[in-house]
């Protein structure tokens, strides 16, 4: 079972053909709203890989509510444990470019009022992977990571967006998923004087008894261990059409592989099959692949190495 804690939001998402600097207009042709947020993203990619999925956090009583829950009532993902609060429902605003790059600004709201007591005793077994991001109040998150280690649940943190994290937090996880700069930033909160991704993983992972593990876009991703040993895994080769959801796509993939019992490098190599698999379709949500999809691209990607 996996037990996603986090943000719920509506993306409402226009394509543009350069993404705007400061103080400048772009224009683009319409927008699509869209369910969205990376604890909801990472549950429904979860669930379209095979898992089966529990989710707790926070949507208002408006009309984005019902949207920022349809694919996951879809998906049967347990959604009980949602609580409705007066602040309106999270939302996110995209711009995506002719290249698929994107620009992203969130607004919290109903996030703000997700709360990890939620979430019963009973979901907290040693068969569980619990799986949290940082767009919701953090205190709520240590809170849920000392009651899963209390109860021998795994856990996995995507440092996302990047933001500090206790030392003894860090070190009651099972995976930290960062990107190259997620990676510095949380290495350098811990006092470690590094500049860049591989040199920071490699500090948290011996200094926190942590795997961690760094995305890496097209280049896909390296996994660094307690014990030093270093794991490297590449990506299919594909055409972006929008990555939004790519990092979402890749952490709840692996989560999913970890949870049913496949080793490291395999589920880096599932992980990162989903990540761009997820790139070939716009959207948030409606680009996150499906088991049986992963696993036929897997022919196309060479498994991970050690290094």
């Amino acid at each position: 079972m996996i037990v996603v804690f986090g943000s719920i939001n509506v993306d409402l998402v226009v394509t543009v053909q350069s993404l705007p600097k400061a103080g400048e207009t772009v224009l683009g042709p319409g927008y699509r709203v869209v369910p969205g947020g990376k604890g909801a993203n990472q549950a429904l990619a979860a669930r379209r890989a095979g898992a089966a999925v529990r989710m707790a956090g926070a949507v208002g009583g408006d009309g984005f509510a019902g949207e920022a829950l349809a694919s996951l009532k879809e998906a049967a993902i347990d959604l009980t444990r949602i609580r409705e609060s007066p602040l309106p429902t999270g939302a996110a605003f995209i711009a995506v470019d002719s290249g698929g790059g994107n620009l992203i600004i969130v607004a919290s709201g109903a996030n703000r009022d997700a709360r990890q007591a939620e979430i019963p005793d009973e979901w907290l077994g040693r068969g569980t992977v619990i799986v949290l991001q940082m767009e919701v109040p953090l205190a709520e998150n240590w809170a849920l990571v000392d009651r899963a280690r209390r109860a021998g649940a795994r856990t996995l943190l995507n440092c996302a967006p990047a933001g500090s994290v206790p030392a003894d937090m860090l070190a009651s996880l099972d995976w930290l998923v960062v990107n190259e700069t997620e990676a510095v930033l949380v290495a350098r909160s811990q006092g470690a004087e590094v500049s860049d991704a591989a040199a920071a993983a490699q500090a948290l992972a011996k200094a926190r008894k942590v795997t961690v593990i760094v995305t890496l876009g097209e280049q896909g991703a390296r996994a660094f261990l307690p014990d030093g040993q270093a794991w490297s895994i590449g990506t299919l080769p594909i055409k972006p059409v929008d990555t939004t959801a790519a990092g979402d796509a890749f952490v709840g993939a692996f989560a999913a592989a970890m949870e049913r019992g496949q080793d490291l490098p395999s589920a880096l190599r599932f992980g990162s099959a989903a990540g761009a698999l997820a790139c070939t379709v716009a959207g948030a949500q409606p680009s996150l692949p499906l088991q049986s999809a992963i696993d036929t691209s897997l022919g196309d990607l060479a498994p991970a190495v050690q290094q």
